[in-house]
């Protein structure tokens, strides 16, 4: 059975809220993060693009709203803009405000192009073609980014992009030859029939004399040492593909300024989503060093004051304070903090969503987590799940009221719409979808807004 998404919309009506107990909150972060990422509206655009020889090239680019800097991302040799690598890191510099465009190389994904007639210099091509691509649809790449043979890549090509200002490389081959160590007793056949079929990461892919000699002939150590860039080599002491020696190599061939970090326990392809995350990080953090204040934004969002912490704040407890005599006010909720304000039509700075926004956020993980909780334990096939939900309120003419009524007169009804489309990914059957949308309705946070509230209020010296 095919796997389809199911969108099913509910309305849940619940008793008027008063219009005057106003909170925003966002930005949920630890209190004392490493680098944490701000509240970023994100899009992940679908994109193609020609390179040098005219052909497609499908690329994705993952877009934040008020993007800091744009950055291209190449991936590892073989693989694809698809790879968790890539997708994990693009994710994750877009949730801190960085917009990334990764795309396949020719030949590979849903690029159009054969394989077999591609090498080192056409992914430098590609890539300088993507570049000309951000340049003239967004904004010229100010950060490199490249993984495995990728990260040669992105060395390579970083003279034809003036606007890059620093360079990124993740588990990367000093020298672009290195690559043959993965087929090398493929070699001689490659070099006696001028091409031949070697299997990579369990794939079948041709490889031709043509690649051999190409990947010899790069003179890497001199464009390592004109690259005129900040660099940051980020490779892992138990890289069993390209071993740490050659980010040595990197790093000596390279001019200041320069920076080496160890991904201690991390593999070739960052394969645990915690590494990922860790380069995404520091990636951030090093680089706003060296970004143009030009690719800033041009009216950056005011920057979020800290929010004060109370160490004894009782679990389960909850902490609002003024951040200023407006609208903006901390939250603290055990170890996280959160930012509130209202939208700038209403008098605040907009630094985080709506009060109700918080609402619906609460309705909607607490529905998913509860989905998630029962398809679990019922072993279904249920790949995703994803809630959606708006707010609105409405006016409803009440029936007359009965007779003895003052004036005979009929009070109209306030009521708070809650829509809530829950889409299912997954091979699941009718009856299964049905029932899981029936548990929806079962999650604590629904059963606390549907059923009898209390709020008491005092004052606390």
């Amino acid at each position: 059975m095919p796997r389809l998404p199911v969108r099913m919309r509910f309305k849940s009506e619940f008793l008027p809220l008063s219009p005057n107990k106003t909170l925003r909150a966002g930005l949920i972060r630890p209190i004392m993060p490493a680098v944490s990422p701000a509240l970023h509206i994100m899009t992940k655009k679908h994109i193609t693009f020609q390179n040098a020889s005219g052909q497609e090239l499908a690329g994705i680019l993952d877009l934040p709203d008020n993007p800091c800097a744009f950055a291209l991302f190449a991936h590892c040799f073989t693989c694809g803009k698809d790879v968790k690598a890539a997708a994990r890191i693009s994710r994750a510099l877009q949730a801190r405000g960085v917009a990334v465009m990764r795309f396949d190389f020719t030949g590979l994904g849903a690029s159009e192009g054969d394989f077999a007639d591609s090498n080192f210099t056409s992914n430098v091509t590609d890539l300088l073609a993507a570049a000309d691509f951000l340049r003239r649809e967004y904004q010229a790449p100010a950060l490199l980014i490249g993984h495995s043979l990728g990260g040669a890549a992105v060395l390579a090509a970083a003279q034809g992009i003036p606007e890059a200002r620093a360079v990124t490389t993740i588990a990367a081959p000093a020298e672009p030859s290195h690559v043959l160590r993965q087929f090398r007793k493929d070699l001689d056949a490659i070099r006696a029939h001028g091409e031949s079929a070697v299997s990579l990461a369990g794939r079948q892919f041709t490889i031709k004399r043509q690649f051999l000699e190409d990947v010899a002939g790069q003179d890497q150590a001199s464009r390592i040492a004109r690259l005129g860039k900040a660099l940051l080599v980020f490779h892992s002491p138990q890289d069993a593909t390209v071993a740490i020696e050659q980010a040595q190599k990197i790093y000596e061939a390279a001019r200041h300024p320069k920076s080496f970090i160890s991904l201690d326990g991390a593999d070739h392809l960052l394969s645990r989503a915690e590494d990922a995350e860790y380069v995404a990080s520091c990636i951030v953090a090093w680089a706003s060093r060296y970004l143009d204040p030009a690719v800033q934004s041009s009216s950056p969002e005011p920057k979020v004051p800290a929010v004060p912490v109370k160490p004894d704040l009782a679990p389960g407890h909850v902490l609002v304070t003024e951040l200023n005599h407006q609208f903006l006010r901390g939250l603290q909720a055990g170890r996280h903090t959160l930012v509130a304000d209202e939208p700038e039509a209403m008098g605040g700075t907009n630094l985080g969503p709506d009060p109700y926004t918080l609402l619906l956020s609460a309705l909607g993980t607490c529905t998913s987590m509860t989905i998630r909780m029962y398809a679990n334990r019922k072993g279904l096939q249920l790949d995703d799940v994803k809630v959606e939900l708006h707010h609105r309120r409405i006016t409803r003419p009440a029936a007359p009221q009965a007779s003895g009524a003052p004036n005979g007169a009929a009070a109209d009804e306030v009521v708070d719409i809650l829509e809530r489309e829950i889409t299912l990914t997954g091979n699941l059957t009718d009856a299964e979808r049905q029932r899981v949308l029936e548990i929806a309705d079962r999650c604590p946070v629904h059963r606390t807004l549907t059923g009898h509230i209390e709020i008491n209020t005092r004052s606390k010296a």
